[in-house]
């Protein structure tokens, strides 16, 4: 009986064993790595659109860097269509920057923003050498945007496709895997490239770009269970020595030198290896980043028979796969119910709050959390803000913010030269919270062949500091050259003093309205005599209402938007002390009558673009101002020429020097085509017309009605600011003439 049991029981077995032989074995998991690249991984798009489209299911993820944002995306269930979308969309000068977006700053704080090439701040009692590191504040407030559907998942193996991306531990130097957390935190992080992004701090690491040690993690994903591994890597092959010639080159060479072995071994486990090496772009090119995306296209065209076998063949094999990936899921608005502020030293947490209007126990949609976090960063208070979302019992959430304060002091320099004004040095002092809390105070000089200097006090008030004051005084000396006719006539030095208090009011970041009062003192002096001259002093105050708007998209050639600056002003009985001369010889006082009688006066300033197309931005501008009832006053007239403002009562034209005509009553029209021909580089076309005496004209200048001019802009903006060559014409002189700019002036 045992021995019969025994053959029994080895019977039984062979037969289970043969059965289980032909059952169809399980369908084996497809996973996907993406290497890192910077610019170079938005190729990754391509090769998951031919996935897609041949119907291959993807079930493990990582990626390092760039492929762990791509890699990321696609992971927790947006599809390669809707990633190329998001992509080509994106506005990269700003999401790689540490710049906020203009439009998110508080009015009082656009005109100074990003004006300075140097900006030291004052920290312990003496001045901090910039890091030349971007802290990623768009990176981290974009990738908490995208990110924001699976703001309550916080196991990333729990996404539509399980994930995990690479970062290195600088402590250590090796890999750390992350697979938990808060996702747009650990791309961050695995996108840290030394020497342009700062570590981040996860779970007391400090992180950095996970490229260093492990730019293509395929092992990571074969741990995961894949049994079919698809690799697309975008990463060259280290330079050779003789094309390291820079710094940079030296710093990412030797950072990446120990991933470059490791990368060899990782592409021996891929099943089917995606080289792309997209010769003539870097890991900097997002200039480029819509022809890189087409790179990565074509590719993928070349591979989708190679998944589309793959594909069927598994079909064929196992069956059609009919589970379903779990979708992206809805982004429906939070109930937000607490919140806690970490971080803070020299601003309070109800000044944050205030400042982004956060409000307990209502609902907030995710881009609403970024307009939140970006009008608390366009307070200029803070250099990084970060949130995460927590889950509570009743179906709310806390929300809790990580806050890097900016020092209160910094000091900032720049170098301007101006065919007008010539070269000079700007430097500014700004402190905030210096004499009052919620304040801003500067000082500020241009040092150089024009003298010119500022003081200003910035004071905000209210829950949400939409309402301020400002103090300030201003000094100015300027060289003006004389016309006659058109035709250089001589020099005189003008002086100016202005004391200014105005009280405003603002609905909106870009938009405000107000009212002030100010007094000059202006004084001309000949330095080489012209056939008429005037030579004294005048002061008056004047009362004014003001609105201005400005919702530019940047500074510096912007694509869109408009600037306007409306004033109406009522100018007080005036002290003229002047005297006349005409060749040098003083004119008989007796002969020229000049008034001090008060007026009404009234400006009109307005900027406006419009983009066409990718590389080509329309521009539209207005300029215009009346003194009324003006005859016999002098010194407060419009002062027509030059294409860059930099002076007092200064109306721009392109085709005349600055100085060319002085009238009480004018309007300029312009209109202009910019054409971006390589990254930063522009030609610019511009055509404006004057007109002139009309509602008031001047009893000491005689000027044509009209006047017509052109220019011809060469403009690339670099380091130092604009760099603009011109060529200027203008119909009523038959006179052709240049014009350079470079920096931003005072």
């Amino acid at each position: 009986m045992k021995k019969s049991n025994y053959l029994f029981i080895v019977f039984i077995l062979l037969l289970a064993i043969n059965v289980y032989s032909q059952q169809p074995q399980q369908r084996p998991k497809i996973g996907l790595t993406l290497s890192g690249g910077g610019a170079k991984g938005l190729a990754h798009i391509g090769i998951l659109k031919a996935i897609d489209s041949a119907g291959l299911k993807i079930d493990y993820v990582t990626g390092t860097s760039m492929g762990g944002v791509i890699g990321g995306l696609y992971a927790v269930g947006y599809s390669a269509d809707t990633i190329e979308k998001i992509s080509r969309t994106i506005n990269w000068d700003l999401f790689l920057s540490n710049q906020a977006s203009l439009r998110t700053l508080y009015m009082e704080e656009k005109d100074e923003y990003n004006k300075y090439n140097v900006e030291l701040p004052w920290v312990n009692h003496k001045f901090r050498l910039p890091s030349g590191l971007l802290q990623g504040q768009e990176v981290w407030v974009k990738l908490s945007e995208l990110f924001y559907p699976v703001y309550n998942q916080k196991d990333f193996s729990k996404f539509s496709k399980p994930f995990k991306c690479i970062a290195t531990d600088v402590g250590t130097g090796e890999a750390v895997v992350l697979s938990k957390g808060e996702i747009a935190s650990a791309i961050r992080a695995s996108m840290a490239i030394p020497s342009f992004f700062t570590a981040a701090d996860i779970d007391g690491k400090r992180l950095i770009d996970g490229g260093i040690v492990r730019n293509f993690p395929v092992r990571d994903v074969k741990e995961m269970g894949a049994d079919i591994v698809i690799g697309s890597n975008v990463a060259g092959p280290l330079l050779p020595s003789d094309k390291v010639q820079n710094a940079i080159q030296v710093l990412l060479q030797v950072a990446f030198f120990r991933e470059a072995a490791d990368s060899k071994e990782e592409q021996k486990l891929c099943n089917v290896y995606v080289d792309q090496p997209l010769k003539g772009y870097n890991m900097g090119s997002f200039s480029q980043a819509k022809e890189i995306i087409e790179k990565g296209i074509e590719r993928g065209r070349e591979l989708y028979p190679v998944f589309k076998r793959m594909a069927d063949s598994l079909d064929a094999i196992y069956g059609k796969d009919t589970s379903v990936a779990q979708p992206l899921p809805e982004s429906k608005p939070v109930i937000i119910s607490s919140y806690e502020v970490n971080g803070l030293v020299n601003t309070s947490a109800g000044f944050f709050i205030n400042t982004i209007d956060l409000l307990t126990n209502k609902e907030y949609t995710p881009l609403r959390l970024t307009k939140m976090v970006r009008a608390a960063y366009g307070t200029r208070y803070y250099s990084r803000i970060t949130y995460s979302l927590v889950p509570q019992e009743d179906g709310t959430c806390k929300i809790i913010f990580d806050v890097t304060e900016n020092p209160l002091t910094f000091f900032k320099a720049g170098l301007h030269y101006n065919r007008f004004s010539g070269i000079a040095a700007i430097v500014n002092f700004t402190s905030r919270n210096l004499l009052f809390r919620n304040s801003r105070s500067m000082i500020a000089a241009n040092i150089g062949e024009t003298l010119r200097a500022r003081a200003e006090h910035l004071q905000y008030y209210g829950r949400r500091k939409n309402f301020s004051t400002v103090m300030s005084l201003q000094g100015d000396r300027f060289d003006i050259s004389s016309y006659n006719t058109l035709k250089q006539d001589g020099i005189f030095k003008q002086e100016f003093f202005k004391a200014d208090f105005k009280a405003q009011f603002s609905t909106q970041r870009n938009f405000t309205i107000g009212l002030g009062q100010r007094f000059e003192y202006v004084t001309n002096k000949p330095k080489i005599n012209a056939a008429f001259d005037y030579s004294g002093n005048n002061s008056f105050v004047v009362g004014y209402l003001f609105l201005a708007q400005n919702n530019l998209d940047k500074t510096d050639y912007p694509h869109r938007g408009v600037k306007l600056n409306t004033v109406f002003e009522w100018v007080g009985t005036q002290h003229p002390r002047v005297d006349f001369f005409i060749n040098g010889v003083p004119v008989n006082k007796d002969s020229i009558t000049v008034t001090g009688s008060s007026y009404a006066r009234v400006l009109f300033n307005m900027d406006a673009y419009t983009p066409f197309g990718k590389r080509t931005t329309a521009e539209f501008q207005i300029q215009a101002g009346a003194n009324f009832k003006y005859g016999n006053n002098i010194m407060n007239e419009f002062v027509v020429g030059g294409l860059t403002k930099q002076f007092r009562n200064q109306v721009s034209f392109a085709g005349l020097q600055e100085g060319s005509i002085y009238t009480p009553a004018m309007m300029v029209a312009q209109v202009g085509l910019r054409y971006e021909f390589l990254s930063n580089t522009f030609l610019i076309g511009r055509g404006n017309v004057l007109f002139n005496n009309f509602i008031s004209k001047s009893k000491f200048y005689n000027n044509p009605d009209i006047m017509t001019g052109y220019s011809l802009t060469f403009g690339y903006n670099f380091a130092l600011g604009p760099l603009e060559l011109s060529l200027m014409y203008n119909d009523q002189s038959k006179k052709l003439g240049t014009y350079v700019n470079i920096g931003v002036p005072f």
